[in-house]
């Protein structure tokens, strides 16, 4: 199958987690379940929680795209399947963005992930992006979907929370093959 052609996710992470920390683990979990659901992960194509997830994913023989940026010269990490390359910041996150024709979930992470996450769920308030799911593992965002609810109600309804990588299974049911 096409690799453009497979329901994609599209998972936002830090950089910043090394192999066998806690927040590499619940990464690379999330790629696991979605590769065993069925779908393609796409992610920002580095180290840490994009590497873990790809990793994830990969142990699962799913399939996985890396997303860089000709800014930087790190080289993608060793589970990336295919490499996209991207001229600047802004284009990295579109092409993310129009990856994840089957959701998005957002790990913890610091402010790319907060840039990655506001601009999703932006473009989901806004109806630009088509009814998928957004979903942020763990209590991490919690507060943020709080303050957002305080100044707009109802808004906190399109980003939905997960205690755990397996409770993915719900949103992203199984894919046929």
């Amino acid at each position: 199958m096409d690799f453009f052609q497979a329901p994609i996710v599209t998972v936002f992470g830090s950089a910043d987690p090394l192999a066998g920390s806690e927040p590499y683990e619940l990464a690379r979990a999330v790629g696991r379940v979605l590769a065993c659901q069925g779908y393609g992960l796409a992610n920002g194509g580095y180290g840490g929680t994009m590497e873990a997830s790809a990793r994830g994913a990969k142990e699962a023989r799913g399939l996985t795209v890396g997303v860089t940026c000709s800014m930087w010269k790190s080289k993608p990490n060793a589970y990336i399947d295919r490499v996209e390359q991207t001229a600047d910041l802004p284009a990295r996150l579109d092409k993310l963005i129009s990856l994840g024709h089957s959701g998005y979930v957002v790990l913890p992470g610091a402010t790319g992930t907060l840039v990655e996450l506001a601009m999703v769920w932006e473009l989901k308030a806004k109806r630009f992006l088509p009814p998928v799911p957004i979903v942020c593992l763990g209590e991490f965002w919690k507060p943020l979907l709080n303050i957002m609810a305080s100044a707009r109600p109802g808004i906190e309804r399109a980003v939905r929370i997960v205690d755990t990588p397996e409770n993915l299974r719900a949103i992203f049911p199984a894919q046929q093959t």
